[in-house]
């Protein structure tokens, strides 16, 4: 591609997007990754290590953008507005299971028979009227 990178370091982080190569290899398991931040943060699930800490409360996170999720727990900011009835969510996933009510998709399908649910928790409340 054309792009170009004032230092040689960043042009091949870049051409890793390209090639797909993935030098950073975890020592606990098979996973791998493209830049050495990645594997860093990866690293924080095997050692439990939580260096994201809310101020509010006692909970403390693997990841920035999981600790600025959780504040919007503490503030109620919802960020995510339905397009079709501007219901706000304070997560993305939240909005994505609230569309389904306008949508009607049920993604969620039984193995055993026909029927399909929007929400996992229903399909999993469906499959012990299979073992009754």
């Amino acid at each position: 591609c054309a792009k170009t990178f004032a230092q040689v370091s960043y042009l091949q982080k870049h051409n890793r997007t390209h090639t797909g190569e993935k030098p950073f290899k975890c020592k606990q398991c098979p996973l791998a990754f493209s830049q050495s931040c990645h594997l860093r943060t990866h690293n924080r699930m095997h050692t439990g290590e939580k260096p994201f800490k809310c101020k509010l409360c006692p909970q403390a996170f693997a990841r920035n953008s999981y600790l600025q999720r959780h504040n919007r727990s503490h503030t109620g900011e919802k960020l995510f507005e339905c397009k079709q009835c501007a219901k706000a969510f304070a997560q993305f996933s939240s909005l994505q299971r609230h569309n389904r009510t306008h949508t009607g998709e049920k993604p969620f399908k039984c193995k055993q028979c026909p029927k399909a649910f929007s929400l996992n928790c229903n399909l999993i409340r469906h499959h012990r009227t299979h073992s009754v």
